[in-house]
């Protein structure tokens, strides 16, 4: 943001024309010329006509003064969001530097009316525990701030986002987050949101700072999917409406006022990973892992950086590991296991899969050289399990409360507390770089997400991995975990019927003396 006081400051920098320019602008009327936008990043998001708009990625790029300056020049009714009430006192500072005083401020929760030379008016607001965000439901706002998005989880943010609305059909109705990488796991959701500007995995054809792509969502999907265009169309008799996106990184070298400072050798200083977070704005960097979280991070990013197609045939199909739908918001997902090398995952919506023959259709579809079926079998799992098995097809059920006497952890000291708690720490040991087992998972920010967010504890000797319903609450994934839940059932081992059948007949041969290692016509 630029007031006429900090470009003054500013002259030093300047060349003769642009000083020319200023002068100009200052001779202005103040209402001309109460702000603008810093040349480069701040004014392309300043000017972007996306209905959701991201900027920042590293410190001091001038997320909050962008937010400021929208809000102040371009909006009416603004809703202004941090996590935690006491973040917001630096936004009421940086107003109050701007706008000389802090007349028509006040009140629980704060609101600042007729702001600025437009007199607008600015709601404050934090949701720091699950659901606070719904005490601020029914509220309009033509532009909604997400001030440090990388801190919140996807929910609140979802929640808010409902009420950006406006009568005057000349006003602008956006929604911008501003946002440093994401320092945990639960709020990685927003690097997918962003995915096409700032995900590594994205699939797609990569975004240019300030592009807009589109997105939409179906009724009764839990994903959205980018479009062509804003334009309508229609979908089961729905009308889908599409909305713009884009995202504009910054860094402290777009920021004149902090980059001639020594902000520049503090952010140098810091320890990696805060300094490629915070000084390149680096989304993949140091995102924290909980000491009690099953999987790391590092060790499922290792094993999809070791992902590449094969070269000719595919090596036989092992093991699928099936997650069938458990209601709208779910997904049905498939997970095909060629040795310790995983196919890319096929996803269903959830409404795709209204019933059991639906779902066994599917594994059918895509089951390749008589590979095991490993299924989920509480709920839904539990008609497809049994129409396979009557096909006969060789399908195991997996029911996640199950007992395992006498399982035990590589060390043999640990016991599991049930058959989901033993599926994810063998998953857990598989994915261990000691153990070198080299297996490859396809690359997929949500199956990063998903893997990586299960807590364990220990009950005596017993290791108790948490539920899915625990993953649900919006304070942790806000949904359940389909890929994650696919995989893992994926890496069960069971020999192949065909298999064992021939390792009984080779007996038999040895048994009545015919078994000759020596002839070929053995060895099939």
């Amino acid at each position: 943001m630029l007031t006429a006081k900090e470009a003054r400051s500013l002259c030093t920098f300047l060349t003769s024309g642009e000083r020319q320019e200023l002068d100009h602008l200052l001779a202005l009327d103040i209402k001309d010329v109460f702000w603008r936008p810093l040349p480069g990043p701040q004014q392309l998001a300043y000017e972007s006509e996306a209905d959701v708009i991201g900027y920042g990625g590293g410190a001091g790029g001038g997320k909050t003064d962008l937010a400021i300056g929208k809000a102040l020049m371009k909006h009416a009714r603004i809703a202004y969001f941090r996590v935690e009430s006491t973040e917001l006192e630096a936004v009421y500072d940086r107003l109050e530097e701007i706008l000389g005083n802090r007349d028509g401020f006040g009140g629980r929760p704060p609101i600042w009316r007729n702001a600025g030379p437009r007199r607008v008016k600015i709601d404050f607001g934090s949701v720091p525990n699950p659901g606070d965000e719904r005490k601020h439901r029914g509220r309009p706002k033509d532009l909604l701030v997400i001030d440090e998005a990388g801190e919140f989880t996807e929910a609140p943010v979802r929640f808010l986002m409902g009420w950006i609305r406006s009568v005057d059909p000349m006003q602008v109705k956006q929604c911008l987050l501003c946002f440093n990488p994401p320092t945990r796991a639960e709020c990685r959701w927003i690097i997918k949101f962003f995915a096409p500007w700032i995900d590594v995995t994205y699939k797609g054809k990569r975004a240019m700072p300030g592009e807009l792509r589109y997105f939409a969502r179906h009724k009764g999907a839990d994903d959205e999917h980018e479009v062509e265009s804003l334009a309508q169309y229609m979908h089961n008799g729905e009308l889908v409406i599409p909305q713009s996106r884009t995202f504009i990184p910054a860094l402290v070298e777009d920021n004149p006022f902090l980059y001639g400072t020594n902000y520049m050798a503090v952010l140098q200083a810091l320890p990696e990973p805060l300094r490629s977070q915070m000084l390149y704005g680096d989304m993949s960097a140091g995102i924290e892992d909980d000491r009690w979280q099953v999987i790391p991070s590092a060790w499922v990013r290792a094993a999809m950086d070791r992902w590449k197609k094969p070269e000719g045939r595919y090596s036989p199909m092992d093991s699928i590991g099936a997650d069938p739908a458990r209601g709208g918001k779910d997904n049905t997902v498939l997970a095909r296991r060629h040795a310790l090398w995983f196919d890319e995952l096929l996803v269903y919506a959830g409404k795709d899969t209204p019933d059991g023959q639906t779902v066994m259709a599917m594994i059918v579809a895509n089951v390749r050289d008589r590979a095991v079926i490993h299924i989920d079998v509480d709920g839904i799992g539990a008609s497809p399990y049994d129409l396979l098995n009557e096909a006969g097809f060789q399908v195991v059920g997996l029911k996640n409360a199950t007992s395992t006497p006498g399982q035990t952890d590589t060390s043999g000291m640990l016991t599991f507390k049930n058959l989901r708690s033993m599926l994810w720490w063998r998953a857990r040991e598989c994915l261990d770089p000691r153990n070198n087992t080299g297996i490859a998972l396809p690359p997929d920010m949500e199956l990063l997400e998903e893997l990586c967010m299960p807590r364990w504890m220990l009950r005596g000797k017993d290791i108790l991995v948490e539920s899915r319903e625990d993953l649900l609450d919006p304070k942790r994934l806000g949904k359940s975990p389909d890929r994650a839940s696919a995989v893992i059932y994926a890496l069960v081992e069971t020999p192949k019927l065909r298999s064992i059948t021939a390792l009984q007949r080779e007996v038999e041969r040895q048994k009545r003396g015919e078994y000759d290692p020596l002839n070929p016509k053995f060895h099939r």
